[in-house]
């Protein structure tokens, strides 16, 4: 077969857009909010500067707008909601509460009903919820039962994105491959409609999560896994030898390097606190309250000439420091925390939680900043916060809505609204699944109904919604709006037939899945599904062939997002909560997706083909 012929050059331009599109979607010192804008801009100022007409009719940039208004960016936005009132409002605590009893009877069947319920629920809602209820029960086990945690979170955190490629409502991804194909005259694939190949492949998936992917785990150790307090709270007492009696405090502070940090001076026989002013001078009998490590804490003592003393005893070699009501915990950044994007001090976090950040670990690993840096420093989805505080301020942090704390116990915060958002849930995905109403009307009227009956109030609601969801939602589908009406995408499918002319139709679509798959483990998932499925489309056309199984092949290639942390955003959390290195993804991840590819190609071709 020959080459195709090279298409217009508006076609080209898109085709560099898109290309242009996956590099800055990967670049991480660029926000995706700001790629995607860039990327909608973009195409809008090329068609306004360089009209272009389809059959003699001006194509209006205006038109690429649509994203923002589309039922799929309506249903993603609603379902999010709905998944946060369901977190909000410990919902699924009953079933993180059985869990956590049945682990202690048969930890192998419990890792078994672990998946299967971590893929069904992420069938439904959105899978960080998902994630988010599990990670804190899984590490209480780990930790409880001094087992390792590598074999447990990975495979669990892998299921929750095989469980979400059975309806069009498991993933964003689907949702948008489903919409970009209805829009371009493909029939609408139902609530259910591709459950079967999906739910094949998921048995598939779960026996090798459970039976084989734990074995080709190595150990690793969690930044929980030391659960002794690290940081101490503890008094310099000031006297006449001291060096800096008399002295002000930011000349104590500079003996020290600048390292010190006073929280408090108690001065007299009452003890009374005063304000700790640079120019405050430091007099006998002075106490100052410091928060810090205990090298760091007799280092002060020696340079300063003070006392260190813990309470009211002195601290020495026969009474060290003990903390007896402090613990560690970790504070995962997920969405809706408030803090994504903002800094520690930015949102006053360590004195209004009155707790101490030991480190932040980012990518699995802690970060080399140094304890004041942390503060400075820009906190992502998936980073993890160290932290040391009393029992009593870490259960404190657990009741918090939209902060998901692991501190070795399993309790789980529930609320009396917990069976309404529940039942909501489940009565959105009947009606849609029944065909009574549209998902994109009932998912909205979901979200009315747990607003109503105050299951969430509008800051909640508000704190759901991803910025970088929204904006890569509209940027993709005027990209994929853009392709197939400057003939791109039609390029990309003839080239692609050619290349694959000696392969049987069978072949082809797997060619296609696997290609979605490499594609959607470098770039975002999303992206690759606006690529991929006019693409899809334009092969099915080539072909003669009817276009639903090689959209499927687009929608079940852009979800195998197994081989790299940053595939998908619960890849993250879980990296980041299980020590887990780059590697152990691909480790597990690779087989997976090869598994899924063949497992899946041969499925379309008995189905559909």
């Amino acid at each position: 077969m020959n080459i195709p012929d090279i298409p217009n050059n508006h076609a080209l331009a898109v085709l560099l857009i898109t290309v242009l599109a996956l590099y800055l979607f990967r670049r991480e010192d660029i926000p995706l909010e700001t790629s995607s804008l860039a990327v909608i801009a973009v195409l809008c100022l090329m068609f306004v500067l360089f009209p272009f007409y389809v059959d003699g009719v001006h194509f209006e940039a205006g038109t690429l707008f649509f994203g923002f208004g589309h039922e799929a960016l309506i249903t993603v936005c609603s379902l999010m909601i709905i998944g946060h009132g369901i977190v909000q409002t410990g919902a699924l605590e009953p079933i993180g509460r059985y869990l956590a009893k049945l682990w202690k009877i048969s930890p192998t069947l419990s890792l078994l009903l672990t998946l299967i319920l971590a893929g069904v629920l992420s069938a439904f809602i959105n899978n960080t919820p998902v994630v988010v209820l599990l990670l804190p029960i899984l590490i209480s086990v780990a930790l409880r039962t001094k087992t390792d945690s590598s074999p447990m979170l990975l495979p669990m955190g892998l299921a929750t994105l095989v469980g979400g490629m059975a309806t069009t409502i498991g993933t964003s991804t689907n949702l948008l491959v489903v919409s970009i194909a209805k829009n371009m005259g493909v029939a609408e694939f139902g609530l259910f409609d591709f459950a079967k190949p999906a739910l094949i492949a998921a048995v598939v998936a779960v026996l090798y999560l459970w039976l084989i992917a734990p074995k080709l785990l190595p150990s690793r150790s969690t930044s929980m896994a030391d659960t002794s307090p690290r940081l101490f709270s503890a008094y310099l007492n000031i006297d006449e030898e001291s060096q800096v009696n008399g002295k002000t405090i930011a000349e104590a502070i500079a003996l020290t390097d600048g390292q010190l940090k006073i929280e408090s001076i108690q001065r007299g026989p009452d003890n009374r606190n005063i304000i700790s002013l640079p120019d405050t001078v430091l007099t006998v009998g002075d106490r100052l309250k410091v928060h810090d490590f205990p090298e760091r804490l007799k280092e002060y003592e020696s340079v300063l000439g003070a006392v260190l003393f813990s309470g009211l005893r002195k601290v020495d070699d026969e009474n060290p420091l003990k903390a007896e009501k402090q613990t560690m915990a970790e504070i995962v950044i997920i969405g809706g925390s408030g803090v994504e994007g903002r800094t520690l001090q930015q949102v006053n976090f360590i004195r209004k939680y009155g707790i101490s950040v030991v480190a932040l670990h980012r990518a699995g690993k802690a970060m080399e900043i140094g304890r004041n840096g942390i503060g400075k420093t820009r906190l992502k989805i998936g980073d993890v916060l160290l932290v040391q505080g009393e029992i009593d301020q870490i259960n404190l942090l657990k009741a918090k809505r939209g902060l998901l704390v692991i501190d070795g116990a399993a309790a789980l915060p529930q609320t009396s609204k917990a069976s309404l958002a529940l039942v909501t849930l489940l009565s959105v995905v009947a009606v849609s699944a029944l065909g009574i109403i549209p998902i994109e009307v009932s998912s909205v009227c979901g979200v009315l109904i747990l607003l109503l009956t105050k299951c969430l109030n509008w800051e909640e609601a508000s704190s759901a919604l991803s910025t970088q969801v929204i904006l890569i939602v509209a940027a993709s589908l005027a990209l994929g709006s853009t392709m197939m009406i400057t003939g791109g995408a039609q390029y990309i499918a003839e080239v692609f037939v050619v290349v694959s002319y000696s392969l049987p139709a069978g072949g082809v679509l797997a060619a296609l899945m696997l290609l979605l798959a490499i594609l959607t483990n470098i770039v975002s998932n999303n992206a690759a599904a606006v690529i991929g499925t006019p693409v899809a489309i334009s092969v099915a056309q080539q072909l003669n062939l009817p276009p639903e199984p090689f959209i499927l092949a687009v929608l079940f290639g852009a979800n195998l997002s197994y081989a790299t942390p940053m595939a998908y955003k619960t890849n993250l959390l879980v990296m980041n909560a299980g020590g887990y290195k780059f590697s152990d993804f691909m480790r597990v991840g690779i087989p997976l997706i090869l598994l899924m590819w063949v497992t899946l190609s041969l499925l379309l071709n008995w189905l559909y083909l």
